[in-house]
């Protein structure tokens, strides 16, 4: 057994073809990270749930900062189970054996590089469950400037976690004890997030009290479907206001021909379509073409 193993990563992430990170994660592209600053949250969990990745998603969190702030990164992921004598001496013994130093909440933080965020499951544990406190989330932003953390337990030193500039936290409770009694069984291995299934390499989207996890293999079609989501929702509110389509026809699906000629046409003559012009409309044409399974359904 061991931590963080590259191989174990690069065997449950198969489908992932791009960069790896030297621990095996996928190094989905910063451009892409950047993007999804200017996308909601509905946009980019559309795709990935037509697709049956519905358990991506989970709300019931707190958040360390109320201001609209979005947490984005790519997950280093760790698992906790309650304390045994005999697990911790062996994960303690394994973690040691791999020159890893104090707890391991701090091994975890040691690993982290620009642009993660940390995602852990302490199995709802609060009391003596505070993954995170002020020292920590001192050294998480040190080394991944605009990460984070998703922390299914607690924090603590909430005080001097908001006065760290630039990091957003989702957590479950909050309390004064410092973390105990806990097991970390795995450290960049599968992990769940309340409903949320989470794998090391998936990016991180917090935003409005909530977090999805994106599977890296699906970030650029994610990110293209939701910025075409974006443009057709602007085209058909003008639409809808000029009478010239019913609610009906753009809540479908799958859009008609004509319907997606006049959104071409949009795009490439109305100022605001100039920031999708790259956008290729071959898939949906086919489908107006050819028929979608879903063509009776409404749009999610």
């Amino acid at each position: 057994m061991k931590f963080n193993s590259r191989e174990d990563i690069i065997a449950m992430t198969p489908l992932w073809k791009g960069e790896r990170f030297p621990d095996g994660r996928p190094r989905v592209p910063d451009k892409y990270l950047e993007k999804m600053r200017e996308m909601t949250l509905e946009e980019l969990w559309k795709p990935i749930f037509v697709l049956g990745y519905e358990s991506q998603f989970e709300g019931d969190l707190k958040t360390l900062h109320d201001d609209g702030r979005k947490l984005i990164g790519r997950a280093v992921t760790a698992t906790y189970v309650p304390t045994r004598p005999d697990l911790h001496d062996v994960m303690f013994g394994i973690g040691a054996a791999e020159g890893r130093k104090g707890n391991y909440n701090q091994w975890v933080v040691d690993s982290l590089v620009e642009g993660d965020v940390v995602v852990v499951d302490l199995y709802d544990k609060i009391y003596k469950g505070t993954f995170l406190g002020g020292n920590l989330t001192t050294a998480i932003r040190a080394r991944t400037k605009t990460g984070g953390g998703v922390i299914w337990g607690g924090i603590r030193d909430t005080e001097q976690m908001k006065a760290v500039e630039g990091v957003q936290v989702y957590y479950r409770g909050i309390d004064p004890t410092p973390i105990r009694e806990v097991v970390m069984k795995d450290f960049n291995g599968i992990t769940r997030i309340g409903k949320a299934t989470v794998l090391p390499g998936d990016i991180v989207y917090g935003a409005g009290g909530g977090v999805l996890f994106i599977p890296a293999h699906l970030v650029a079609d994610v990110v293209d479907g939701a910025v075409k989501t974006h443009v057709k929702d602007d085209f058909g509110f003008e639409m809808i206001a000029a009478g010239k389509f019913t609610t009906a026809q753009i809540d479908r699906a799958t859009w008609t021909e004509e319907m997606l000629d006049m959104l071409v046409e949009w795009i490439n003559t109305d100022p605001r379509g100039e920031a999708y012009r790259d956008l290729d409309w071959s898939r949906e044409y086919d489908l107006a073409r050819n028929g979608d399974p879903d063509d009776t359904q409404t749009a999610l």
